[in-house]
């Protein structure tokens, strides 16, 4: 049976007819999206056509490609674009056959089209020179390939144009048996002649190293090779430039279970990880033992745990109403960002803060490091969630008074209580009801969105004051709630005594 892989960035326009298209092949088992932090629709279109969803761990299309085998269940793997409307309806098949009827280990895919700048002037005539038992390959830029999963496991996956390239060179190094296929008449979009001039040093790169690595000869030209620096992070939209509202949303009120409890529980680690929680108070030791307890598991498999967790259910829709209005949206989490930010991505979430869970070759290490988002500008080395607050007021130029924060952990109170309007639901931590605004119920957001839409209406009175945030708590409550809260900021240096 058939895993087929679709890389997609920004690719919300066809990644529906893509899916549907790849449906009509018999041998499909599987459909993994490996969605690679677009800023459009792609993840909730390759979500409405029941696709399984996966979010890099970072940009570039050999690390979607590889993540995406890595999630895959079968042994038979397809690679698609995700931007390519004139599929033929057996697409799949055409790729897979070869593999699945033993003739081939790897399938490299033809098609009829303008030939491409990049291949006839690039590609080829560096096969001819390095590899020349390669260059009869019509197209060996194509992306749409098939394999099996035992050659990919072996291979490096480079992580740019080069990658397509790449996996040819090594298929045929490690001596596979290599199929060309025509898959008919492809349309796509011309690339800029930009992209254009960086696919073409990057492909050249990639056949130069691959030779060095072989000792083929004639490599002189070699030492004139600069690796080019890796890409730079999502960038912020320009559009926030303009905008003057900004909700946070901490994961703890759209997801309904904790994933780090749940993904120990995945792994037969329940125990393990309540003594950590009991045993550490301090929440970097802790967060650093939990990081540690998932040292070798992969991204796919955690981001498969995370989809197990019910998310609020009319979350997307609340999320996309309100960046129609105005909010930057931005998701907070004290957890991991392959987690967050493939929550994010499924929501629609303009932005996340989460922390760096390092891997190698998307297996987790086993370490974490701390944004400087979490950390104070005096204290450098410690760890402060609270600090988000401040960081993303200064970092998209809106004032803390115009944000929204929805938090529910001892941990969010002093964003609850800077915040223009702070937010808990009614399974938050008791001890943060008296810092909030506004008590909201459990498993909706419905209940913000209505919230936020009066505040607009109203000209932000809400957001002008906290005096009556204690009368309906009750004395009793109210003592209990300043006392711990006391402690809390006392034991982290917080809030003088003088202040409290």
């Amino acid at each position: 049976m058939v895993s087929v892989i679709i890389p997609a960035l920004n690719e919300g326009a066809t990644i529906r007819k893509v899916i549907q298209r790849v449906r009509q092949s018999e041998p499909v088992m599987e459909i993994i999206v490996v969605e690679d932090n677009s800023s459009d629709n792609t993840v909730a279109e390759a979500l409405s056509e029941n696709a399984r969803v996966i979010t890099s761990s970072r940009k570039g299309k050999g690390i979607s490609m590889r993540e995406g085998m890595i999630a895959a269940s079968y042994d038979t793997i397809v690679y698609l674009d995700a931007d390519i409307l004139t599929y033929p309806k057996n697409i799949v098949s055409l790729l897979a056959d070869p593999i699945l009827k033993g003739e081939a280990d790897f399938v490299k895919s033809f098609f009829d089209r303008q030939a491409g700048r990049v291949t006839q002037l690039v590609a080829k005539p560096l096969l001819s020179i390095y590899f020349p038992e390669l260059e009869k390959f019509m197209q060996p830029l194509s992306g749409m390939i098939a394999a099996r999963k035992d050659f990919l496991q072996q291979v490096e996956f480079e992580n740019d144009y080069g990658v397509d390239i790449a996996l040819l060179i090594d298929a045929y190094s490690k001596e596979m048996r290599i199929q060309e296929v025509n898959i008919g008449y492809i349309k796509n979009d011309m690339q800029s002649l930009e992209s254009l001039g960086k696919m073409s040093r990057q492909v050249s790169r990639t056949i130069l190293q691959r030779a060095a690595l072989l000792s083929r000869n004639n490599l002189e030209t070699l030492s004139d090779i600069h690796t080019i620096s890796d890409e730079m992070d999502i960038a912020v939209k320009e559009s926030y430039i303009n905008l003057k509202k900004m909700i946070l949303i901490d994961t703890s009120i759209v997801m309904e279970y904790d994933f780090n409890a749940t993904a120990a529980a995945y792994y037969n680690q329940e125990d393990h990880y309540e003594r950590i929680v009991q045993s550490h108070g301090d929440p970097a030791i802790r967060l650093q033992k939990t990081a540690a307890l998932f040292k070798g598991k992969s991204l796919p498999e955690l981001q498969f745990i995370a989809d197990t967790i019910p998310l609020s259910d009319d979350a997307a829709e609340v999320i996309g109403r309100l960046k129609k209005n105005g909010y930057l949206c931005v998701l907070v989490s004290d957890g991991f960002d392959i987690i967050a930010n493939h929550i994010k991505n499924k929501l629609g979430f303009d932005y996340c803060f989460a922390n760096h869970l390092p891997l190698d070759k998307s297996i987790v290490c086993g370490e974490l490091i701390f944004p400087e988002y979490f950390k104070r500008s005096d204290d450098m080395t410690s760890y402060d969630k609270s600090m988000v607050l401040k960081y993303a007021a200064q970092k998209f130029g809106i004032p803390e008074k115009n944000t929204v924060f929805a938090g529910n952990s001892a941990e969010d109170i002093p964003m609850l209580d800077r915040a223009g309007l702070g937010v808990v639901t009614t399974n938050a931590d008791t001890a943060t009801f008296a810092w909030a605004d506004k008590i909201l119920p459990a498993g909706s957001l419905s209940p913000l969105l209505e919230l936020i839409s009066g505040i607009d209406e109203v000209d932000n009175r809400l957001f002008a004051g906290k005096s009556a945030r204690y009368t309906a708590l009750g004395v009793a409550l109210l003592g209990a709630v300043f006392a711990g809260y006391y402690l809390y900021s006392r034991k982290r240096r917080r809030v003088p005594l003088d202040e409290v």
